[in-house]
Formats: C-alpha cells, sequence, structure tokens
C-alpha cells in the first residue's frame, strides 16, 4: 500500500512542477491560479511522502518519489510547455525509469 501512496506523491509532484512552470508562463490572475495548484500539490505531495516513509526506507523512498517527479515533469513539459524531445534527453529519461524500476525490485 505505500508503493501506491509513494507512487501517489510523485504524480503530485509533477503536477507542483507543472503548476510551477505554467505560473511562469502566465500573469496576472491566472499565474495565482497556477501558484496555488503549485501549493496545494506540494502540500499534499509532501505528506504523501511522509506517510510512505514510515514504512519504506528513506532513501529508496526519496529516489522513487524524486525520480517519478523528474520522468514526470520532463513529460509534462514535452506535451504541454513546448520542452525539446531530443533523443538524448529521452534516453537518459528511459536510463532514470530503468533505475527506478531496479530500486523497486530490489526494495
Amino acid at each position: 500500500m505505500n508503493w501506491i501512496i509513494l507512487i501517489i506523491a510523485g504524480l503530485f509532484e509533477v503536477a507542483f512542477a507543472g503548476c510551477l512552470g505554467k505560473a511562469n508562463q502566465t500573469t496576472g490572475t491566472q499565474s495565482l491560479w497556477w501558484m496555488t495548484g503549485f501549493i496545494v500539490s506540494l502540500s499534499i505531495s509532501m505528506l504523501l511522502l511522509y506517510k510512505a516513509t514510515q514504512t519504506l526506507p528513506i532513501g529508496t523512498a526519496y529516489a522513487v518519489w524524486t525520480g517519478i517527479g523528474a520522468v514526470g515533469t520532463v513529460i509534462v513539459g514535452i506535451i504541454f510547455l513546448n520542452e525539446p524531445a531530443t533523443f538524448w534527453r529521452m534516453f537518459f529519461i528511459s536510463t532514470l525509469i530503468i533505475s527506478i524500476v531496479g530500486l523497486k525490485a530490489m526494495g
């Protein structure tokens, strides 16, 4: 169950990074709404990470959490923020995914 909580925490990390990216692209009230989403997503992500680390090793949990956030944020950046999807960028994201799976398999 705590692995599921950790994955959800990682997805909220993607959400807060995505909200931050959109907040930087907007102004006024729209930017305020994105910053609100950032704060809410950040809070939920941290709370769920804390909950998951009550039974999972902190080193593994943190690495998986940041890995999910990094991979997800790159994907969100490519799809929604017009960031480039170069070969090397996708290659290294793939190696990160393999590392996350490896940590899960060993933990």
